[in-house]
């Protein structure tokens, strides 16, 4: 039988209080001795040891609590350990210095174009941006969180198929790892949306989610038991790729009649009659004028059923309790998801037994796979702070 030691229980007790304050913010010694399940004494000894680290910081409410002496609040100190969070997508990249909490402290971001696209050229772009931010701001971040709109492998950040970048077996984590000299995680980028939502956004408190983004291409996240589902070697959730129309288009991946073929970006274009190329902007444009007519869904046409059916499948394999619509799919008419709600609702066995299904809009914005980033990067940085 093993024991563990004093001094890992107390390392233990303060990572867990530390991720308490990182994901759900400010909270009085009674509330983490209570969410903790540990007496006052270990937790004043913990706050005691995290505050002379300047890593918490305690302070009286703002606003009064009521009668008697006010219970301090306990705050972490965004500062005091920051993350590079890096957002690699088709058209632009950015990156970020987020701190403990979440806040993001800084944030800098370029278009992708060409020769820009190469994968030397993002390494070296994404260091350069990361030093200078640093270096303005006077942080030094420990880790970094890297999201791909690719297939990468989760162990060493090898990506082996970012289609739409033109990557091909690229070892993106060991060159950032590298030219960053902090540790390194590299994930999809749907991977990280997920992680994001489950943590900061519309997802919290679901212990069963789906994330589906729709950029140029779709893909997906998985929130299994309140975890991330990584696959194996972290190869999971290409659901983009998943056959919905077998005499359709041919997809980049070879195969036929992908769900990304009939909902993707160029889907969409076609559904909204704009040219095949152009800028992402025109997109959001003619997707908020559509929120004004009178049947955005008569106006889409199949571009709803391919949705709807996608979704269908989804929520009939996964079975989770929550489908987080990101990306393009945020940004769709509210009449539209409403739709695809009662659709999913009707035509899915496992939404009619759950009875409780919901599909929700991104709440997180355009910062939200940098925060799916920042999130990864802490996992391991937490327990060593």
């Amino acid at each position: 039988m093993n024991v563990a030691r004093p001094d890992e229980v107390r390392r233990f007790n303060r990572a867990s209080l530390l991720r308490t304050l990182h994901v759900s913010g400010p909270a009085t010694r009674a509330t983490l001795a209570t969410e903790l399940g540990l007496n006052r004494s270990t937790i004043k000894m913990l706050v005691d040891g995290l505050a002379g680290d300047g890593v918490v910081q305690e302070r009286v409410p703002r606003v009064p609590q009521g009668a008697g002496r006010p219970s301090l609040l306990v705050l972490p100190q965004p500062q005091s350990v920051v993350v590079l969070a890096v957002d690699v997508q088709v058209e632009h990249a950015g990156i970020a210095l987020v701190g403990l909490g979440g806040q993001i402290l800084g944030r800098n971001s370029w278009n992708l174009r060409g020769r820009q696209r190469d994968p030397d050229e993002v390494v070296t772009h994404v260091a350069e941006s990361a030093a200078l931010l640093a270096q303005d701001l006077d942080l030094h971040p420990v880790a970094a969180g890297i999201s791909v709109p690719g297939v990468v492998r989760r162990t060493d950040g090898l990506v082996h198929s970012a289609a739409n970048l033109g990557w091909d077996e690229v070892p993106f984590g060991e060159r950032m790892g590298t030219v960053l000299g902090v540790p390194v995680v590299v994930g999809n980028d749907a991977e990280f949306g997920a992680l994001a939502e489950y943590v900061r956004g519309v997802g919290r408190g679901a212990s069963d989610a789906v994330f589906v983004s729709a950029d140029v291409g779709v893909g997906g996240g998985i929130i299994a038991q309140g975890a991330l589902l990584r696959g194996s070697a972290g190869y999971l959730g290409e659901i983009g790729h998943m056959t919905v129309h077998p005499t359709g288009r041919t997809c980049h991946c070879g195969n036929v009649g992908c769900w990304e073929t009939e909902v993707g970006e160029p889907a969409l274009r076609r559904a909204l009659g704009l040219a095949a190329s152009g800028p992402r902007g025109a997109i959001a444009a003619e997707l908020r004028e559509l929120h004004r007519d009178s049947d955005p869904v008569a106006r889409l046409g199949e571009y709803v059923d391919w949705l709807i059916l996608g979704l269908v499948n989804v929520v009939n394999i996964l079975g989770p309790e929550l489908v987080v619509l990101g990306d393009l799919f945020a940004i769709l008419p509210d009449a539209v998801v409403q739709r695809a709600r009662e659709e999913v609702q009707r035509r899915s066995m496992v939404a009619r037994a759950h009875g409780g299904l919901r599909i929700e809009k991104s709440s997180l914005g355009p910062d939200l796979k940098l925060l799916g980033a920042a999130e990864a990067a802490f996992e391991d940085v937490l327990s060593t702070v």
